[in-house]
């Protein structure tokens, strides 16, 4: 009978004892969470038709890799019109940087010279000999006209007796009307000869002529400053409107922003997409954090590092890092569970986690240690 009492007694002994340590030695607080990445949410500034899908949902991608591409509709042809745009801008800046070209320059400098022999000339009035020659051409003509009259008057006097026909009477009065007609012209070259330019005429050539230096001094100074800036920023307006094309040709590929994972992907060839809304969207696996809600009564801080444990991996400890602690309290949500009353309100808190040895996922249980983590090492 003793026998058998004493095995008991030590059994007894041996729960009283582990009762005893478990009052003296509590485990440390935990709460649970879950594993979370940031979701990020693609798309495309142009939107239009899908033309190429290359990925599917779950794929792991990596970054710079093509998602989606969409039909570029007219941007080539708009783009190709900006680079002859552009191009014409360039020759039209590269021709007013440069000036003017040296045979430019050379025949406003004949014209300017052309136009001022001209105002010498008016200047100057007509020469002794072009005066002394129109003088001798009304003389010829003085006579031509004494000629005619003494033909006229002899015809006109046989004419009284019958003795001329009146075909020539006729004949004879047109060459004195033509005598007397050449002679008037005669006299007015010569007096216009004698009165010399007129003061309109030498102010009219003399105002060409400041023209024609004003223009040939501009070749020579080239274009204005404010002419070249004017230049350059036509260039720069059509490279700027190029590049924007570029930047909307650059949005027709969709590309991975980083390392991560699709999750969710709805497109096929030849779906319309609205510019701006996403087409997909992708988990960064990089950034996986630990959403969790602590109870009011204990005290977490940002930069706090804590232990985190998962049933997946039962011989491994994680480390993680407060990243975010919420400033107001909020109910317990209903799918966490504490140690604490369900009624006593919590803060919630993000714990960025250290995964080098990439073991966790999204969508993983894990429970945080809410005790210092220098305090177990």
């Amino acid at each position: 009978m003793l026998t058998r009492f004493i095995p008991l007694t030590a059994a007894v002994g041996v729960l009283l004892a582990l009762v005893f340590y478990s009052k003296w030695n509590p485990d440390p607080p935990r709460v649970s969470g879950m594993i979370e990445a940031d979701e990020i949410r693609l798309g495309s500034r142009v939107g239009g038709r899908i033309a190429m899908v290359h990925v599917q949902e779950g794929q792991e991608v990596a970054a710079g890799d093509v998602l989606v591409e969409f039909e570029p509709y007219d941007l080539l042809e708009r783009e190709k019109e900006l680079e002859l745009s552009l191009a014409v801008r360039q020759s039209q800046y590269q021709q007013t940087l440069a000036g003017f070209r040296d045979e430019e320059i050379a025949q406003a400098k004949a014209k300017f010279d052309q136009l001022q022999a001209r105002l010498d000339l008016l200047v100057a009035g007509p020469r002794p000999q072009e005066i002394e020659a129109a003088r001798g051409r009304q003389a010829l003509a003085e006579a031509e006209k004494r000629l005619a009259t003494q033909g006229y008057e002899r015809l006109s006097k046989l004419a009284g007796s019958n003795a001329t026909s009146q075909q020539e009477m006729d004949a004879a009065r047109e060459a004195l009307e033509a005598a007397s007609a050449n002679l008037v012209v005669r006299q007015q070259e010569l007096e216009l000869l004698l009165a010399g330019t007129r003061e309109e005429e030498l102010r009219g050539a003399a105002a060409s002529v400041e023209e024609a230096r004003q223009a040939w001094q501009l070749m020579q100074r080239g274009y204005r400053q404010e002419e070249i800036e004017q230049a350059k920023a036509s260039r720069d307006a059509a490279e700027a409107a190029l590049q924007a094309i570029r930047r909307q040709k650059e949005e027709l590929r969709v590309k991975s922003p980083i390392d991560g994972r699709i999750e969710a992907l709805d497109l096929q060839p030849g779906d319309m997409v609205a510019p701006g809304a996403p087409v997909l969207s992708m988990l960064d696996r990089n950034e996986l954090w630990v959403r969790s809600y602590v109870p009011q009564t204990r005290v977490v801080n940002v930069g706090q590092r804590l232990r985190l444990s998962i049933d997946s991996h039962p011989d491994r400890t994680f480390e993680g890092v407060v990243t975010f602690v919420a400033r107001q309290a909020e109910f317990t949500p209903s799918n966490v569970q504490t140690p604490e009353e369900r009624s006593k309100q919590v803060f919630r808190i993000k714990v960025g986690i250290d995964d080098q040895d990439d073991l966790l996922r999204p969508g993983m249980i894990v429970d945080v240690w809410l005790d210092e983590l220098g305090a177990n090492r």
